[in-house]
């Protein structure tokens, strides 16, 4: 009787065991952040003249940016510190960054190639996009809710945040959760607490 419950014990544990590795292979494997949305899809050209859609990121990890070359104010510290990132991630193929003009009568190709150089951009998965002006601000405005507008009163002739949003190899927009379990959606890219914190959260993605 005592060898029959032994084995049964056994068994049972056996089983749960079997059944129970894969639940925690799984809540290790997918990080505990909010997914925010689906990012739609998108077509534009990149610095070097080539087209780049969403499908180009599938199974990257990448981060968004709403920006353009002639900003006199947020953009510069936007994209030094996108260059941190650029710089921590360096040789990651798996990683990629999309920044998306919000000026694009005047970043050509051409254009966004010169600001590239100038602010030391080379990971290859880096695209700075440029084209039409009403897909950009409907991607902007409904598509990340990151809003972007022209307004002749402010500085520069154009309005946008200066968060960054963060996207996973599905395409999902994720965000990391505050202490109270809300998404913050949207990562500061003009703070080194912002930065840190996506620096973190990227690499849980990956």
């Amino acid at each position: 009787m005592k060898n029959y419950s032994y084995v049964g014990i056994t068994f049972i544990i056996l089983i749960f065991g079997i059944w129970a590795v894969p639940k925690i292979i799984e809540s290790v494997s997918k990080p505990d952040m909010a997914i925010i949305g689906k990012v739609p899809d998108y077509s534009f050209t990149n610095q070097e003249g080539k087209t780049i859609d969403n499908n180009y990121y599938n199974d990257k990890v990448y981060v968004v940016e709403f920006f353009f070359t002639t900003c006199p104010s947020i953009c510069p510290i936007m994209n030094r510190n996108m260059v941190k990132i650029q710089n921590k991630y360096y040789g990651n193929p798996k990683f990629g960054i999309a920044s998306f003009t919000i000026d694009p009568a005047h970043d050509t190709p051409q254009i966004l190639k010169e600001y590239a150089d100038d602010y030391g951009i080379t990971l290859k998965n880096w695209h700075l996009l440029t084209g039409d002006k009403e897909a950009i601000y409907t991607l902007a405005n409904e598509g990340f809710n990151l809003y972007v507008g022209e307004d002749s009163n402010v500085e520069g002739g154009f309005e946008h945040s200066g968060f960054f949003a963060l996207i996973d190899q599905e395409g999902n927009i994720r965000s990391r959760k505050d202490e109270h379990g809300n998404p913050i959606i949207y990562y500061d890219g003009l703070e080194d607490e912002g930065i840190q914190m996506l620096i973190e959260d990227i690499k849980k993605l990956l």
